[in-house]
């Protein structure tokens, strides 16, 4: 598997999304940096770490779900020279079936190196209220205490 150079993060990013919508296994651990401490969180809770943790992880997620896309809205970005983070709302999309899943709410942090833009750490869990344009939805009828 030969790493694929991304010039930004948001390049990278796609290249990511476009494997997932292909079920490309090989293309999207391409994205992934080659650093041994790489981690990945799916919205079941469960952490993988490592490259063959992450890669079993997403094979067996194709095997079970060969095709279906990821539409990205509400996102909010933080770059510096060398990381970058990406908070999201995902909401998937099976093959056929127009029903939305989701929305998920979704951290990638991408890291440069002599590679460029590569994907460092991902991690995904259900959202409570979210609303169309990504934030969370604030409901008068409900107030929240912040301890």
């Amino acid at each position: 598997m030969t790493p694929s150079f991304h010039a930004s993060p948001e390049d990278a990013e796609e290249a990511f999304y476009e494997a997932i919508a292909r079920a490309d296994l090989d293309a999207l651990m391409a994205v992934w940096s080659d650093d041994d401490d790489v981690v990945c969180i799916h919205p079941t809770g469960q952490r993988m770490s490592g490259h063959a943790a992450i890669r079993e992880s997403w094979r067996s997620i194709f095997a079970n779900n060969p095709r279906f896309s990821v539409h990205i809205r509400g996102k909010v970005r933080w770059e510096s020279a060398t990381i970058s983070a990406h908070s999201l709302v995902e909401v998937l999309y099976l093959q056929k079936d127009r029903t939305a899943h989701g929305p998920m709410l979704t951290t990638n942090v991408f890291i440069r190196g002599a590679t460029g833009w590569r994907l460092l750490s991902r991690h995904t869990s259900a959202a409570a209220n979210v609303s169309g344009n990504g934030s969370e939805a604030s409901h008068a009828s409900h107030r929240h205490t912040l301890h």
